[in-house]
């Protein structure tokens, strides 16, 4: 199925094609477990930018395996992607930035990416 999303503002826009019956992710990481993003992950390709790249913003940590982004103009955290290098690049999708998803059925699994 299509989605939509976006950031609190508006202002980072994207499509996304992904199946929410397999669940969102909720990570203990330290940036996952502050900013409370639940995630879907899909292939890079599924997820469509609707917005130009100069209004988001990028960080990362530990590793830089992760690139995180986030709306220059709210702060909120739309998708993370996969660091350069990587042979199948992958996103991560918040699904609270979602339009028209009911969270309360999507199922959430636990991940435990402080240990990694």
């Amino acid at each position: 199925m299509r989605y939509k999303g976006r950031c609190h503002c508006g202002k980072v826009a994207f499509e996304v094609e992904s199946d929410l019956s397999g669940g969102a992710i909720s990570c203990n990481c330290s940036i996952c477990s502050r900013k409370g993003a639940l995630l879907i992950a899909v292939p890079r390709d599924s997820l469509k930018l609707l917005s130009p790249e100069t209004d988001l913003q990028k960080y990362t940590f530990n590793k830089h395996a992760i690139v995180h982004r986030f709306c220059r103009t709210c702060g909120i955290h739309p998708f993370a992607d996969d660091g350069a290098g990587k042979a199948e690049r992958m996103a991560y999708v918040n699904v609270r930035c979602l339009e028209g998803v009911d969270m309360s059925k999507v199922p959430v699994m636990d991940f435990d990416g402080r240990s990694m």
